[in-house]
């Protein structure tokens, strides 16, 4: 199994992403020989991944820089690096290598603060890897300040270092960034081949991967978690049940209340035990004495953490209701293909009867508004607008039609 084998109908960045990094074992090759290096590589400083949700840019960028950092012996007799197995892919797929430095967003924006020590990391040699690599998974997410320290290391990088960004799209990243990386665009899996990713890695029976697969639209890790979780496919139950709910204002606001409810115990829940186990090591590495109190001075730092914590909830909330609000909007363009007697292939047909009730009772125009009201909830939640406000607002607009 090769790093590339989760690459969901990607060959051709797949094919790019090999070829890219069997010249940089060449070039890293040629550096400890003291030759001359090739005369045409297609490895270059920074990257930028681009491709709607679901298609797999993270894990691209992932099973790149493992490739980066793979010692397979098999390099030497000709093997592509990226075996999958080695000690470099191993720790660079799951996160633990020393030289791949993951930044994501933890609140709404990557500040440059979050930054700082990675952008200064980049200006090193590797530890103990073959490469230096920076992976920002969401690079969409960079204020200004913090775009600006990105496009300073990328400017004039390391000798050794590798920049990997992912954004939903190239307009999502500065010009004076993107113009300096080499963009590769990821599309979206068929159907098939995410139901068939599914069997094959997770061994889920093929009639369920398919309904899952169909439901998320392609979407690889919500597929997966679908098939996997029955919490998620009860919470993606009770969204689909919030159409025929709205009948009237009192209805409404009581199933926006009860979506953000669920959002936030969905993020309570996963934050729990991330935090109370962080929370306990920075105390330990701080020299908390017996009783819990902690040392003079480090007040701040706890703070520090709390607050941080605090914003990854947050993000963590609004990530769950951007999932409902993409099951909402799949639901109402099943009810506009069944309107508009398209052949499309309906996602959730496990709602057929309440699919066709609203497409019988409601116009094609209706149904548009209403998928419009659902993307304005999208952007009111992207500005920072309370979710209980933004959710409201949009069941009130599904009522109206």
């Amino acid at each position: 199994m090769t790093v590339w084998d989760d690459l969901v109908g990607q060959q051709r960045v797949s094919d790019q992403l090999a070829a890219a990094a069997r010249d940089a074992d060449a070039l890293v090759t040629a550096a400890a020989a003291g030759t001359a290096p090739p005369e045409a590589s297609r490895m270059t400083h920074a990257w930028l991944f681009t491709g709607p949700p679901g298609a797999g840019r993270n894990q691209a960028a992932r099973a790149f820089a493992a490739a980066l950092q793979c010692v397979s012996p098999d390099r030497a007799l000709g093997g592509s690096p990226g075996c999958g197995f080695c000690d470099g892919c191993h720790t660079a797929l799951i996160g633990t290598h020393a030289d791949v430095n993951t930044i994501a967003a933890v609140g709404a924006v990557i500040r440059v603060s979050d930054m700082r020590d990675t952008v200064r990391k980049s200006f090193t040699a590797p530890a103990t890897g073959r490469w230096q690599v920076i992976l920002v998974e969401d690079a969409e997410r960079l204020n200004e300040s913090s775009a600006n320290a990105v496009l300073k290391a990328v400017e004039e990088p390391a000798p050794r270092t590798v920049w990997l960004l992912c954004a939903p799209s190239v307009e999502d990243v500065l010009p004076t960034i993107r113009s300096r990386c080499r963009h590769l665009n990821l599309s979206t899996p068929s159907v098939d081949a995410v139901a068939d990713l599914l069997v094959r890695r997770e061994g889920i029976e093929p009639d369920v991967a398919a309904a899952a697969a169909r439901a998320t639209q392609g979407h690889v890790d919500r597929a997966r978690r679908l098939a996997t979780d029955p919490a998620a496919r009860e919470r993606r139950a009770a969204v689909l049940k919030l159409p025929l709910r709205v009948q009237d204002v009192g209805s409404a606001l009581k199933a926006a209340q009860e979506l953000v409810d669920a959002a936030a115990e969905d993020a309570k829940q996963l934050a729990e035990q991330r935090d109370t186990k962080e929370s306990d090591e920075l105390k330990a590495a701080l020299g908390a004495v017996q009783g819990g109190r902690l040392p003079r001075g480090t007040a701040g730092v706890v703070k520090e953490l709390e607050e941080m914590q605090k914003r990854r909830r947050t993000r963590t909330q609004r990530d769950s209701l951007d999932v409902a609000l993409t099951d909402l909007t799949g639901f109402y363009r099943d009810v506009l293909a069944l309107q508009l007697g398209s052949r499309v292939a309906i996602a959730n047909a496990d709602a057929e009867d309440a699919l066709e009730r609203l497409a019988r009772d409601s116009s094609p125009e209706s149904t548009l508004r209403r998928i419009e009201a659902i993307a304005a909830c999208h952007d009111a939640l992207d500005r920072n607008v309370a979710p209980l406000l933004a959710v409201e607002a949009m069941t009130m607009a599904l009522r109206a039609g």
